[in-house]
């Protein structure tokens, strides 16, 4: 069993959608990872490329929500009056 590389919560799920792996832990985080990978690989990736200091994982997050509400299909919905979302829900 894995553990989640920033908090150390227990892998409480893993699961297999077109192609894509995602483990998920306790806490909620939910990395995709590639399905070749080994038990031992995977421990090595998520140290590697998440770490204890995120690696600048949750920065990338939080750059791609900020497009997403800025240019992309959340702005639509922001910007359009007469759209979804436009009375406040």
């Amino acid at each position: 069993m894995l553990s989640c590389p920033f908090c150390g919560a227990a892998e409480t799920a893993r699961f297999d959608l077109e192609g894509h792996r995602f483990l998920v832990f306790g806490c909620s985080f939910t990395p995709e990872v590639d399905p070749q990978l080994s038990e031992a690989e995977l421990v090595r990736h998520l140290a590697n490329d998440f770490g204890r200091d995120g690696s600048g994982y949750f920065r990338q997050m939080c750059d791609r929500l900020h497009l997403y509400v800025t240019k992309g299909d959340g702005a639509r919905h922001l910007r359009d009056p007469g759209g979804e979302g436009s009375d406040g829900t």
